[in-house]
């Protein structure tokens, strides 16, 4: 597929697409007029991307454990798996460091005299 049909069908515009290419996190086969042609699983890629992206993972780490997240489901090989446990305990640490942050802060302003 070409990367317009690829950018309608993920609704990814076609510079993130081009992006993406240049970061290593997607590859495509060029023609010999110099068009960008994807696999069928290009889709799948994607939203593997995306949903990578959302968690708040860099793209040079993307790049890393993409090869080892395969299929629609996703299926993640154990390596990844550890990985991504171990950012999800990360993050949940700073998430547990901001509330304490925010109910300290809340905390001062409810004892403010001045209003």
């Amino acid at each position: 597929m070409k990367i317009g049909e690829l950018a309608r069908e993920t609704g990814v515009s076609v510079r993130l697409l081009r992006y993406y290419e240049e970061q290593g996190l997607l590859t495509s086969h060029r023609s010999p007029s110099g068009h960008r042609h994807y696999t069928a699983e290009a889709p799948t890629v994607v939203g593997h991307i995306r949903a990578l992206l959302a968690a708040g993972l860099p793209t040079r780490t993307i790049r890393d454990i993409l090869p080892c997240i395969e299929g629609p489901g996703p299926d993640i090989h154990p390596c990844v798996r550890d990985y991504l446990q171990t950012h999800l305990r990360d993050l949940d640490t700073q998430i547990t460091a901001l509330q304490r942050s925010r109910n300290s802060l809340a905390t001062i302003l409810k004892s403010s005299s001045v209003p």
